[in-house]
């Protein structure tokens, strides 16, 4: 592994966790990189979002929404390694609108937002452990269960950021009929790589989590205003005091991009230190699917959605969202 990549992978350990990759040769692929430019959002919804409890093979699983009076689309949100959906995608800034939800919301989009097994206000898996395939599972129900609500509308899109992102592609691979788009947000492998697993002991560890680890995504001051970072780290610490457990990384070694038939968007800050450009463009070339993007937001980092780029982000999937449906 060279230094760069080293760096890089434990760049994505401090974001992600106990994840980690072991590296193999390939081909990379020369594609269009999209860079994309603006600024602005709509005014903050600082109104409580809804919660629903959604039964996943008996399991409780938290389910957060703000939705439009009569929505046009709808989609389902899946948060990363360490912090759940609220403080992810329901961001509260006082005078900087910065929540995911909201913005959707905005446009005419019903935004769903997950909280994983052990995260936010879902409890634990009785085993005490959140696993990559129970994960994908537990996506893929939240979808069905989104689609029963708005049968007149289009399945659910699927975004995921981070780890979130490699949920949500084992998640709609093995289950394309319940998702009409997927968008894979700050994270991108080797498809040549394969993912190791790293023993977590014998007992889920339950660590608090710390403000330093709530504010380590944010490395770009000039997209990153301070009351963001503030705001940030005491919702995280509030929605997650206690960190995740998780094992069977290598469940990620179910992930097939030549599976992957539905309309696909990878997205990432310019200065992601977690995702290498020539990986991304490798694992776009091998999706299956004819309809695909790659979109690098200038400037931004692993928390695009949440910065001064947050604008940004939002018309990127937005758009994509708009092309997918209209090549249906």
């Amino acid at each position: 592994m060279t230094g760069r990549a080293a760096a890089d992978r434990a760049a994505k350990a401090k974001h992600d966790g106990s994840w980690r990759l072991v590296a193999a040769s390939g081909t990379f692929v020369a594609l269009l990189v999209t860079i994309v430019a603006g600024a602005g959002s709509p005014p903050a919804d600082t109104t409580a979002p809804e919660r629903f409890i959604v039964p996943s093979d008996g399991h409780p699983m938290t389910v957060w929404a703000r939705r439009p009076a009569a929505p046009r689309a709808t989609l389902l949100l899946v948060h990363g390694r360490t912090w759940s959906s609220r403080p992810d995608f329901d961001l509260q800034v006082p005078g900087i609108p910065r929540s995911v939800m909201a913005s959707f919301a905005a446009r005419g989009i019903a935004a769903y937002a997950v909280d994983l097994r052990g995260y936010g206000a879902t409890p634990r898996d009785p085993s005490g452990w959140t696993t990559p395939r129970r994960s994908a599972s537990d996506v893929s129900n939240v979808l069905a269960w989104i689609s029963r609500q708005y049968p007149a509308l289009p399945r659910p899109a699927l975004v995921g950021w981070s780890r979130g992102a490699a949920v949500a592609m084992l998640a709609a691979q093995s289950t394309v009929a319940r998702a009409s788009a997927l968008v894979m947000f700050g994270f991108a492998y080797d498809p040549d790589a394969r993912f190791a697993e790293v023993d977590p002991g014998p007992r889920p560890a339950k660590a608090p989590n710390t403000r330093g680890a709530a504010s380590s995504d944010f490395i770009s001051p000039k997209v990153t205003p301070t009351p963001v970072v503030r705001a940030f780290v005491d919702q995280a610490l509030r929605s997650d005091p206690v960190t995740a457990d998780l094992r069977g990384d290598d469940e990620f070694n179910d992930l097939r991009p030549e599976r992957m038939t539905v309309p696909t968007l990878v997205i990432f800050g310019e200065r992601d230190p977690g995702v290498l450009p020539d990986e991304a463009t490798k694992l776009l070339a091998r999706l299956g699917t004819t309809e695909k993007q790659l979109v690098v937001i200038r400037g931004a980092d692993h928390a695009a959605h949440l910065e001064d780029t947050h604008e940004m982000w939002i018309g990127a999937v937005v758009g994509f969202m708009e092309r997918a449906a209209g090549h249906r």
